[in-house]
């Protein structure tokens, strides 16, 4: 019955010219709301993984099984993140996500089992599956995130989605941290650590089936997000091969590739090596925090700082790329730092003064730049369509390419690669998405009409 009244109001607001009646952002089936809930899904599933992959090794001293299951999880991810877009047109949201978060707590679960029998066949099996679900959480996370806001909301929103996501990465730091307070010399996290990380997951399955299909989510103006025509193996079979074709996505694989391909860098050799085990915990809370800020300084700018869409997307490029540039630099002169690959004395944030500073800032700022990055790319993704249909393909096609990236990257660590060498690298990578996304930018994103009035499509203040 709601519904059938938003419906009716919809129609009377296009008679009044859209925006005399505005609804409430805080209902249910608004878009603000909608944008929570998957932040909040994100918050426990891969939120919560990413601080346990933050701590290097998934919590142990010994990065191989780590190193080895994650090569697992992105390898699978990247096929099924291509994938993903297309089982969420047929499944919809609700099942797609359910999968999706339920691979998230086994693969926690397979650490608590490594911490008693140190085999590795589970946790590697455990990050195969997981490979699975995440491509299809974030295929399901990317098409409700590009396609539910309003057209000239959706950096505002993506940097909403972005601060809850990683508020669970501050409190999964915070997990460890706590837990492992007094073990500074220990080898690895404790069994309590793990299972806190399993509760989170498990409540973000829960929370997935909150979710509400486009089609019943209503915008502030009364308008409704794109309504899904739920497709057939056949049309996505072949909507996804023709991805691999499509212009607009080929300029973005720099980009995807880069974009998860230093987590294993920042993880293993930064935060993994220079610090003791609770400081690692630590500085994993404001490495995500630093991305809350990250993903709102950037959402807003690409949302507000210029009345043509395609000069917010061109600033904001070079805006990162100038940032971008900076960080790597300062990650360069601490790399040299180390002795013959390695750091000689582990910091801890009580007992190491001054040495402690630097390194610190440095993982900060690493944090900072990932957000920045991904949520400009994801910014440019939802300013090529509007249905959720085609970006939720889009959305997964990203997410394929990003795992294969960090399916390499993993095993690269894993061969003892030299670490100055997967510096370069990692930054080279980033470098060279820029002046392509600017292409991209200039090609393929349109202005929007700017005759609509401003109040037609606000958001609330966050």
């Amino acid at each position: 019955m709601a519904l059938e009244s938003d419906g009716k109001l919809q129609e009377q607001q296009k008679k009044d010219g859209g925006s005399s009646h505005p609804l409430s952002p805080y209902r249910y089936n608004s878009p603000f709301v909608q944008v929570c809930l998957i932040g909040l899904v994100c918050f426990c599933c891969p939120g919560m993984f990413n601080a346990l992959s933050g701590m290097g090794g998934g919590g142990q001293i010994d990065h191989e099984a780590a190193d080895n299951a994650n090569t697992a999880l992105y390898t699978t991810f990247s096929v099924f993140g291509v994938l993903g877009g297309g089982i969420y047109n047929l499944l919809g949201p609700r099942l797609t996500l359910l999968a999706g978060c339920s691979t998230y707590v086994l693969y926690a679960g397979s650490f608590l089992s490594y911490n008693h029998s140190h085999r590795q066949p589970f946790v590697v099996f455990a990050g195969a599956l997981l490979g699975v679900g995440a491509g299809l959480l974030w295929a399901g996370q990317g098409a409700i995130m590009t396609s539910y806001p309003p057209p000239r909301r959706k950096g505002s929103y993506i940097s909403l989605f972005w601060s809850i996501f990683n508020l669970g990465g501050v409190i999964g730091g915070l997990i460890p941290f706590i837990l492992n307070y007094h073990r500074k010399e220990a080898a690895s996290v404790n069994d309590g650590t793990y299972i806190a990380f399993m509760c989170f997951m498990a409540a973000g399955a829960a929370i997935s089936l909150a979710i509400l299909p486009p089609a019943q989510v209503v915008r502030d103006d009364g308008t409704r997000a794109t309504a899904m025509a739920y497709s057939d193996v056949r049309t996505e079979a072949v909507e996804i091969l023709k991805l691999f074709a499509n212009w607009k996505m080929l300029l973005i694989v720099p980009a995807a590739w880069a974009s998860n391909f230093f987590y294993t860098y920042q993880f293993n050799n930064v935060n993994g090596v220079i610090f003791t085990l609770r400081t690692k915990g630590l500085n994993n809370v404001f490495y995500w925090g630093a991305q809350m800020l990250g993903s709102f300084g950037i959402g807003y700018f690409l949302d507000f700082s210029f009345k043509s869409r395609r000069t917010r997307g061109l600033m904001g490029i070079g805006a990162v790329a100038v940032l971008g540039t900076a960080i790597w630099a300062g990650g360069l002169a601490n790399q040299l730092r180390y002795t013959n690959g390695k750091w000689e004395d582990p910091l801890d944030f009580k007992d190491s003064g001054g040495r402690f500073a630097g390194p610190f800032v440095l993982y900060f700022s690493y944090g900072l730049l990932d957000a920045m990055f991904q949520s400009l790319c994801y910014w440019v993704i939802g300013a090529l369509a509007d249905d959720s249909e085609t970006l939720s393909r889009y959305s997964g096609f990203y997410k394929g390419v990003q795992s294969a990236g960090a399916a390499v990257a993993w095993q690269i660590d894993n061969r003892k690669t030299p670490l100055l060498s997967q510096l370069i690298v990692n930054w080279s990578l980033t470098t060279v998405s820029y002046p392509l996304l600017v292409v991209l930018v200039l090609m393929a994103v349109k202005d929007e009409d700017t005759t609509a009035e401003d109040g037609e499509n606000k958001m609330p203040k966050l």
